[in-house]
């Protein structure tokens, strides 16, 4: 059984064996993709198109558009709920990864600072690789543990640049 979380308020249990039930209650419904990527969703005698704008496989959620109203799904698989249930909820999540420097070359500009709490696609830091500025930014919420790196310093290949937690 799967729970979802439907813009953070609205919570269903949603279970396939062999028809869909949604919160103990049968669901007629079938679905089709369109030509556009778009699908055309016929539920309960109703007519539905849902466009999927954003899918995020690490948080589990799903974002779509439904005859013009956006919804943000967040989903928890049966593990995640275990996992939950014994406390432990957060095993699963990736680890964030320090931000290492994937070619050498020279830091330009840093934009963070120890103990500064970053949010995924936010820049930290700029490095001029091979006559172009690279700028860095970060693949998830984290904390700046340590900046391992000063302005205007050259650096080398998987050289450690900003320590995260």
């Amino acid at each position: 059984m799967i729970k979802a979380t439907v813009n953070g308020k609205s919570a269903y249990t949603i279970s396939q064996d062999p028809v869909l039930i949604c919160n103990n209650q049968e669901v007629d419904w079938s679905s089709a993709q369109l030509p556009t990527g778009d699908y055309s969703i016929i539920m309960d005698g109703h007519s539905y198109q849902a466009q999927v704008l954003k899918v995020d496989k690490d948080t589990k959620t799903v974002v779509l558009q439904i005859n013009q109203q956006q919804f943000e799904i967040s989903i928890e698989e049966p593990i995640d709920q275990l996992l939950a249930s014994m406390g432990i909820k957060d095993a699963l999540t990736k680890k964030i990864n320090d931000i290492k420097a994937p070619m050498p070359g020279l830091v330009l500009k840093v934009l963070v600072t120890p103990g500064q709490a970053i949010r995924k696609g936010d820049p930290v830091l700029i490095l001029e690789a091979m006559k172009m500025e690279n700028v860095f930014k970060a693949t998830a919420d984290a904390v700046v543990k340590e900046v391992k790196v000063t302005e205007r310093t050259a650096v080398e290949k998987g050289e450690v640049l900003i320590v995260l937690e």
